[in-house]
């Protein structure tokens, strides 16, 4: 018996990385999987510097799952939250396809306070999708996105008494809202990754360096991949104002809460 018309999600691709239902229009994560087989494998071979099969890890911004599917295999339990709904629909197939049983997933954007936050759903970047910025420049609107209400939380409240070893954040300028609505998960944890690009502070959020900064006080070393080079704590601002001053963004920044020493 038909039950109504189905919904196309997308195409199913099996990659290195895992099995992953994709919408072809997405020009970056999408065409990635297919033409190279996996995503991001910088990243998650960083990530994997600082898991282990006991790990418990805090993802923000899940996407389609392209790095969630492949971490989880790596650890004990991942927690992901996915603000986009269309890619949430996504990710939860993904995880679905690849057997993650030890993933949980929220449709929730992580926010200083609980409510609601108009949310912009690009199409030929779905990745890229965003709270709206605090400027409407034209690089955020370009593929005309649909743009929805979405539900926010403190992340301390929606996940109280829990904590982490690892935050991975990529939320394409909200992480200084979702530090700000989790210093207890902060101070439990010992390593959080995000990803920092200078427009997204000024056009999205509407910060500083000094405002990015300011939850992340308890953390000695910050780590520069994609420069081989570690930052100590009185030296941090300086190092990233530069960064902004020069227009260099990074894909993933390590903080931690020891004093590492590079090999």
């Amino acid at each position: 018996m038909s039950t109504g018309p189905s919904k196309f999600l997308g195409e199913v691709y099996e990659t290195a990385q895992g099995v992953f239902c994709v919408r072809p229009e997405d020009q970056f994560v999408a065409k990635e999987l297919i033409s190279t087989g996996s995503y991001s494998a910088g990243e998650l071979a960083l990530l994997a510097l600082f898991v282990n099969e006991k790990s418990n890890v805090l993802m923000l911004g899940g996407h389609i799952g392209a790095i969630a599917v492949p971490l989880s295999r790596r650890i004990a339990e991942l927690t992901v939250f996915e603000a986009n709904p269309e890619t949430y629909k996504l990710l939860k197939l993904n995880l679905r396809l690849n057997n993650c049983a030890n993933v949980r997933h929220f449709n929730m954007a992580a926010n200083d306070v609980h409510g609601e936050l108009q949310f912009v759903m690009n199409t030929v970047n779905s990745g890229g999708s965003k709270r709206m910025p605090r400027e409407k420049h034209q690089d955020f609107f370009h593929d005309d996105p649909e743009i929805r209400t979405v539900p926010a939380c403190r992340l301390d409240d929606q996940l109280a008494g829990q904590s982490f070893d690892l935050i991975f954040m990529d939320i394409e300028g909200s992480e200084y809202f979702a530090m700000k609505g989790m210093p207890r998960l902060i101070e439990r944890t010992r390593v959080l990754v995000t990803e920092f690009l200078p427009h997204h502070l000024s056009l999205v959020a509407g910060i500083t360096v000094s405002d990015f900064l300011s939850p992340l006080g308890a953390f000695n070393s910050l780590i520069v991949p994609s420069q081989g080079k570690v930052v100590y704590k009185p030296e941090m601002h300086d190092f990233l104002a530069r960064a902004c001053a020069e227009g260099r963004g990074e894909a993933a920044i390590v903080f931690h809460k020891d004093v590492i020493a590079l090999q």
